[in-house]
């Protein structure tokens, strides 16, 4: 994944950091200097720095860093963020099943194949309660003060091991347990290359995807798909609002304001209906904002959606123009109106024909709308003048069916970027 916050200054910082590691030859070098950088230059022997900065509640400015993991079978060197689990529950844990899991080893090597089937059964069950033991010890803190854990995340299935243990949630979990503001983060790497070859050294990496990205979204309660100083794009979930609502304050923007609290008053350029998830960019600063504005008002941004609808539509493609505004007595319902209403656009191709549920056909539509009237998607898609199909989900313009979202995604958004003029493009499939 990219990473969640800008990195500009976070950055500065880590090269700092590795001047001095390589400097002093150790990660200690501001205290008794005894923990070397030797084994990280081993083959396959290096391993994730990180860096966060942050401001405490006087406005001062604080430098986190982390390493991944454990470093030579340590979890604590001075200086350095503590892990996220208490370190002496978990080598109790560890300990209690690692002798029973080591005292089964030998006797599988000497057994006869029934036995030895069922001692490794025994054993791999001993590694599974040892691991779930090991993961319920993890509590992290999350931006608005609440703590999750590793089950309200992964569920009920086993987190990737090593969940829990990157830098990027130990230097977020320290950072919001000590009440501190973070404001730009990185992570970098340090020795020899990894046995893939896909890690340098002094190189910069984003947090991974399989085990940092679930985590980190839901401890900044954003899903984060890019940031920088100027401007933020995150998938907003379906049922979540884009802006505030009138009595609904909870909404992507305000996730936004409250991860960067010095931004502007109204960072939203545009929006997404609350069943509608996907792509949404917000703007950090009063210059971007009114670019970012300027490219939506000249249709300079392109966007597309992806949607599942009833039934089977035989066409392969066309262009949808029809008037609609909305009934005042029925809001925010829209309605057909050749007179009053303002015209929406929208071209749209179709993807595939496949099945929502036994019996229950579906066409799954690409959606590029060349205008943004509130419901467009959804009222091209359900009225007779438009597909004639409805959305799955669309309790307005469809049929209620409780429990079941909107299967309507922003998937593609493409904008110029307000300082540097570079088109930045993100694609995100949707989870239907």
């Amino acid at each position: 994944m990219n990473n969640p916050l800008p990195d500009r200054l976070a950055r500065q910082y880590s090269t700092e950091l590795m001047k001095e590691m390589d400097h002093h030859h150790c990660l200690d070098f501001e205290t008794t200097r005894t923990v070397s950088t030797a084994p990280l230059f081993r083959p396959g022997g290096g391993q994730m720095f990180g860096v966060l900065v942050c401001e405490d509640p006087e406005g001062h400015e604080v430098i986190l860093k982390a390493f991944s993991g454990q470093y030579e079978g340590t979890w604590m060197i001075p200086g350095w963020v503590p892990p996220v689990c208490d370190v002496r529950e978990f080598s109790a844990v560890i300990s209690h099943n690692d002798r029973e899991i080591h005292r089964l080893t030998d006797p599988i090597m000497t057994a006869d194949e029934k036995t030895a089937s069922a001692l490794i059964e025994r054993r791999k069950a001993l590694s599974q309660e040892s691991l779930k033991r090991v993961y319920g010890l993890y509590a992290f803190r999350c931006i608005d003060g609440s703590t999750i854990t590793l089950q309200d995340v992964f569920g009920g299935r086993l987190p990737p091991t090593g969940t829990g243990d990157c830098c990027g949630p130990k230097l977020l979990n320290h950072a919001f347990k000590e009440g501190l503001q973070p404001k730009s983060m990185a992570e970098f790497y340090f020795g020899a290359s990894n046995s893939a070859g896909t890690r340098e050294h002094g190189a910069f990496y984003g947090p991974c995807d399989d085990r940092c990205r679930p985590l980190l979204k839901q401890m900044l309660m954003l899903d984060i798909i890019y940031c920088d100083e100027t401007l933020i794009v995150v998938n907003k979930p379906s049922g979540l609002l884009s802006v505030p609502g009138r009595e609904v304050f909870d909404c992507a923007e305000a996730r936004v304001k409250r991860l960067f609290p010095d931004t502007i008053k109204q960072p939203a350029v545009h929006r997404l209906d609350m069943d509608t998830s996907g792509l949404i960019v917000y703007a950090l600063t009063r210059e971007a904002h009114r670019d970012l504005s300027i490219q939506f008002m000249n249709r300079q941004v392109k966007k597309t959606y992806t949607a599942l609808l009833e039934g089977i539509i035989t066409e392969e493609s066309g262009r949808i123009e029809l008037p609609f505004r909305l009934d005042v007595d029925n809001r925010p319902y829209q309605i057909y109106d050749p007179l009053q209403g303002k015209l929406g656009i929208t071209e749209w191709r179709r993807v595939s024909v496949e099945y929502f549920k036994p019996g229950r056909p579906a066409t799954r539509i690409e959606f590029t709308p060349l205008t943004g009237r509130t419901h467009q998607l959804r009222v091209h898609s359900a009225h007779d003048l438009g597909l004639g199909h409805p959305i799955i989900g669309d309790k307005l313009y469809g049929r209620e069916e409780p429990g079941q979202r909107l299967l309507l995604h922003a998937d593609m958004l493409s904008f110029l970027h307000p300082e540097s003029g570079e088109r930045l493009t993100f694609e995100l499939p949707p989870e239907f």
